[in-house]
């Protein structure tokens, strides 16, 4: 019988330059660490409640590891709840201001794909806006080898509400402005068959909605600490944003903005 050969692996224009993208916006964090530090949303106390329940076992006394922990927010948050929490953390900028704001916390370069981390030697792993960086076919079987039995993975993304109309609009401004849906890339990344392509783990989900009001500069150095923002450079960035100032005023003539988020989270159990 004659041999058959594999079909070509090697990479189309479209994925390299695609795979490009995806890199330049997990990198581009760095060199907005701070802004990042000082504007982004934090969580509720209700998702560590979620946390919790769906992991079988309270935060306090766990040993966490929060990876791709970038500034600290769900690390402090973690920490509050009584975890004794190691922070993982590729980029150097964001390992720089969580290590000023979180000195106390031992922290470990490192990503998701190749956790620097002792096997069987946690209980949590949490991955808080970070799981989309990954290539989940080797971060969940690093997840495995790194959790104890009866461990828990736990993910989550903060999501910007699509039912609340000056959202939903503000979303298609911003897709028309840089020709590129920011949505997608977390939406496939919470769906439980997308987190897990192994099909090892299995997910359990809940959605936590939350709000916060803040002045609109807030709001906006918010978004423009968003890797579209960061990777399309200061120019397109202060054009967007400068005209969406005028629209919120319009919209919020107080000039301070509720913004509501819906928490993803979704947890898996290893045996």
């Amino acid at each position: 019988m004659a041999a058959t050969s594999e079909p070509s692996r090697v990479p189309t224009p479209e994925h390299r330059d695609l795979a490009h993208l995806h890199a330049a916006r997990a990198h581009s964090f760095n060199a907005a660490a701070a802004r990042y530090a000082a504007h982004r949303p934090s969580y509720p106390d209700a998702l560590f409640d979620a946390v919790e329940e769906l992991a079988g076992r309270s935060l306090t006394g766990a040993r966490v590891a929060d990876v791709g922990a970038g500034t600290g927010i769900a690390t402090d948050l973690l920490t509050r709840r009584g975890a004794d929490v190691l922070a993982v953390e590729p980029g150097a900028g964001m390992a720089a201001e969580l290590h000023r704001g979180l000195p106390e916390v031992p922290l470990v370069r490192g990503d998701g794909n190749a956790l620097p981390l002792a096997a069987a030697s946690m209980d949590l792993l949490t991955y808080a806006q970070s799981w989309h960086w990954t290539d989940p076919a080797r971060a969940v079987p690093e997840a495995r080898r790194v959790l104890r039995p009866g461990g828990a993975l736990a993910l989550w993304w903060n999501t910007s509400a699509p039912d609340v109309p000056w959202i939903a609009d503000q979303s298609v401004r911003i897709a028309r402005h840089f020709g590129i849906d920011d949505a997608h890339v977390k939406k496939g990344a919470f769906d439980p068959a997308a987190a897990d392509p192994t099909g090892r783990l299995c997910f359990a989900h809940r959605r936590v909605r939350w709000s916060r009001r803040v002045p609109v500069d807030t709001h906006l150095a918010n978004i423009g600490s968003h890797s579209v923002f960061l990777v399309h450079g200061e120019n397109s960035a202060r054009t967007f944003l400068t005209a969406e100032r005028a629209h919120l005023l319009t919209v919020f003539p107080d000039g301070v903005v509720e913004e509501t988020y819906d928490v993803e989270l979704l947890v898996a159990r290893t045996a």
